[in-house]
């Protein structure tokens, strides 16, 4: 990566646009992919079947919108309960029960969650969210969300779930940009459970001695001491 690379909008939209796709097939146990082109918009707004919106703030503010047809919000809904292990038989039909409202607005805070997740440890802040909201929406109805932005931009982008049901992406935030600055250093991932492993075994691997007397003791405390610290050290404690 280059020394001085620049963050903008429509970067961070492609991130928030890979949370989607990856939430979605995973849960659902399906493929959800995003188109590769993205339209710019004047404003957000709720649209026809169910619409579901959360806003963010702290580092950079925004607004997200997600509207799914009927059909696209069932299907979902449909594939992700069946994928947690509930009977078909069990579920609803259609896209006004309280149940899909309740799926869908859990999918988005799952998807919000991956996606400021990724964006906090990448672009180094701090960013929360509101508790998404779902509307059922008819066909007569669209309504605007107003961001309260000083300099949004605004950008749609169009799914398609595995049975081809389109929904779409609605995202606003301000302008802006981060600057990666040239000695900057991504904090390397780790799976702590990994590192015990790997402690336990250099343990069992270790010599065993005698019983050690008094004052062979005292040196084996210390050693186990320090080993502790370096553990703790490694996990970031």
């Amino acid at each position: 990566m280059n020394a001085y690379q620049t963050v903008n909008n429509d970067d961070i939209l492609l991130k928030l646009c890979h949370s989607v796709s990856h939430v979605l097939s995973s849960t659902s146990a399906s493929h959800v992919t995003h188109a590769g082109m993205v339209q710019s918009i004047s404003r957000t707004r709720l649209k026809p079947d169910l619409g579901c919106f959360s806003i963010f703030d702290g580092g950079f503010s925004g607004l997200v919108v997600i509207n799914f047809s009927a059909d696209a919000a069932i299907e979902i809904y449909r594939r992700y309960m069946i994928n947690m292990g509930m009977p078909e038989t069990e579920l609803a039909f259609s896209h006004t029960s309280d149940d899909v409202a309740n799926v869908m607005g859990e999918l988005m805070n799952q998807i919000l969650g991956d996606f400021i997740g990724k964006i906090s440890k990448e672009l180094q802040t701090s960013i929360s969210q509101s508790q998404p909201k779902m509307l059922t929406i008819n066909k007569e109805l669209t309504i605007s969300v107003d961001t309260n932005l000083d300099n949004a931009v605004a950008r749609r982008v169009s799914f398609r779930t595995e049975n081809n049901h389109i929904f779409y992406l609605e995202f606003a935030m301000d302008k802006t940009e981060f600057m990666r600055s040239e000695d900057f250093e991504m904090d390397e991932e780790f799976d702590p459970d990994s590192l015990f492993e790997s402690h336990r075994q250099s343990e069992s691997k270790a010599p065993k001695s005698s019983k050690p007397t008094p004052k062979q003791d005292t040196n084996v405390k210390g050693v186990a001491i320090a080993e502790a610290d370096n553990l703790l050290d490694e996990l970031g404690l």
